[in-house]
């Protein structure tokens, strides 16, 4: 679009005696209305886009209001359901602790009693041999070497003799222990003042009808290694020896 410019010619008269001279200034009423309408038009188009916002704005606030609440009770209830989860976890490792403590202290339980059950029935087998008419009789004789592991190298020992060739007749006599094995990659045989750590020890005593159990402590060298144990029996009918693997637990007698 052109805008046709109109000029206003104004007639200045010079004074006198001097030359006559115009003057041209452009005027533009309509092109200043023209702007002005196309302001008005801009701001009113930004005033109506500004309030259709707004009210959208003011529809969708709720709307978003709800979602944030609805997100905020969701996220609450999850956050329980972890915790809840935590706690059921918690509980079950401490029940799972707990079965496992109670299932290890009855499985020693068990194994406890089948030991005592075990040492009963070789103690009733022992009775019925000892006081049987069917067993062979037999005089003074080392029907089992117990051996068992101390604190600071010390070794318990329980040997049981028993004789019943002649009931009612008290055997008497001595007992001493001597054990086999290496020292220093060499054979060694540790005699009984060794072993009790008493050069000028006496030997053991014992006194029975039917059967007796001796007790002690046998001290043994840190590198010492034991094979056997041989028990040596001295009485009125003279000298008795028994040898007998060296392994901890109840070992049966060997032969006459």
């Amino acid at each position: 679009m052109r805008f046709r410019q109109r000029y206003t010619i104004i007639l200045t008269m010079p004074p006198p005696r001097l030359s006559r001279h115009f003057v041209i200034v452009p005027s533009r009423p309509r092109q200043r209305l023209l702007l002005l309408a196309i302001a008005a038009l801009w701001l009113c188009s930004l005033s109506a886009m500004w309030f259709v916002a707004a009210r959208h704005a003011a529809a969708e606030l709720p709307l978003a209001q709800r979602e944030a609440q609805r997100l905020q009770r969701l996220l609450q209830q999850g956050q329980q359901q972890i915790e809840a989860l935590r706690q059921n976890a918690s509980t079950l490792k401490r029940s799972d602790e707990i079965s496992r403590a109670a299932n290890q202290s009855l499985q020693q339980t068990l194994t406890e009693r089948e030991e005592e059950i075990a040492q009963l029935r070789a103690d009733v087998a022992f009775y019925e041999r000892l006081v049987g008419n069917s067993e062979r009789r037999k005089g003074l004789n080392v029907h089992s070497v117990q051996i068992t592991s101390q604190a600071n190298g010390a070794w318990h020992y329980a040997i049981t003799l028993t004789q019943n060739l002649n009931r009612g007749k008290v055997s008497k006599g001595e007992l001493r222990l001597q054990l086999d094995g290496t020292q220093g990659e060499r054979l060694q045989t540790l005699d009984w003042p060794a072993l009790v750590q008493d050069k000028n020890a006496p030997a053991q005593a014992f006194a029975f009808r039917y059967f007796q159990q001796l007790e002690g402590i046998l001290m043994l060298p840190a590198d010492f290694a034991p094979s056997q144990i041989r028990v040596s029996l001295r009485s009125d009918g003279g000298h008795y020896e028994q040898a007998f693997p060296w392994q901890p637990g109840v070992r049966p007698a060997g032969n006459d």
